[in-house]
């Protein structure tokens, strides 16, 4: 078992949560599968549980860590490493992740990520999928379920639809809260994000889609009618062989890059 230094306690406002169960740990190991000749990016390494199993496998591990009383205790725990090891005391939120790409090796991407700023990291991430091989997090099991989601299930929408234009998104196996210290109140999960080469489905302007499924999905019970108006007409989107009387839950990936690229094309004109 991992365990706490002396004195460290989690610390709520970051959202801490210390992975403790050694077996989920090889788990999640096994599931990455670190390569010795590969870069990988830790976000929130916290006490070191991952980070632990990972350094002895990779060529390079940069981790990204908020909370500076940690920072210490991993340079410390980690100090044999220092010629693959670096520390960047950071806000992942706010880090920029291409400031460690180095052409032509991509990033691969882990952490067991704060609940609170779960879905806003992921959006910063996604703008650096080009760099990125892969990603593998720990999160709450709501947010992998979003991510995976489809048209018609009740969590699908922003998040699982701008996730899956630029990743393949491979859910892997659920994490009870008794394999942290302190437990949260709810399951976790890890899952696999792999951004493609190309994009299957690419849009005129990602941008504009980003904003038609956000103003989509401003109001998730009112209809696209509603909600798009100051987008697009219903006539419009009906002419798009969509129903305007839908609701946004009901809209595949490549609708919306509809309604965004005739969007983008009006606007150009």
């Amino acid at each position: 078992m991992s365990k706490k230094p002396v004195g460290h306690k989690a610390r709520k406002r970051f959202g801490q949560n210390f992975l403790q169960d050694q077996g989920i740990i090889r788990r999640i190991i096994r599931s990455i599968a670190p390569q010795e000749d590969q870069h990988l990016v830790e976000i929130g390494p916290g006490l070191g549980a991952i980070t632990e199993e990972l350094l002895p496998e990779c060529q390079q591990l940069n981790v990204v860590e908020l909370d500076r009383d940690l920072i210490p205790i991993l340079r410390t725990k980690f100090f044999s490493y220092a010629d693959k090891f670096q520390i960047h005391e950071a806000d992942a939120l706010k880090f920029d992740f291409a400031s460690l790409y180095q052409a032509p090796q991509q990033l691969r991407v882990v952490g067991n990520l704060p609940y609170n700023i779960s879905t806003p990291l992921i959006f910063h991430l996604l703008s650096y999928a080009g760099q990125i091989e892969d990603m593998h997090f720990m999160l709450q099991k709501e947010v992998v379920d979003r991510l995976a989601a489809q048209p018609g299930d009740s969590a699908y929408g922003r998040l699982g639809i701008m996730a899956q234009y630029y990743c393949h998104v491979e859910p892997l196996f659920i994490v009870p809260p008794e394999a942290f210290d302190p437990a949260p109140k709810v399951d976790s999960a890890i899952v696999r994000l792999i951004p493609y080469k190309k994009v299957p489905h690419p849009a005129k302007d990602v941008d504009k889609l980003e904003v038609v499924v956000r103003t989509a999905f401003g109001q998730r019970r009112k209809t696209l009618r509603n909600n798009l108006k100051p987008l697009i007409s219903a006539d419009d989107i009906q002419a798009l062989d969509i129903d305007p009387g839908l609701r946004p839950e009901r809209l595949s990936l490549q609708e919306f890059i509809r309604i965004s690229d005739f969007i983008s094309t009006k606007q150009s004109d």
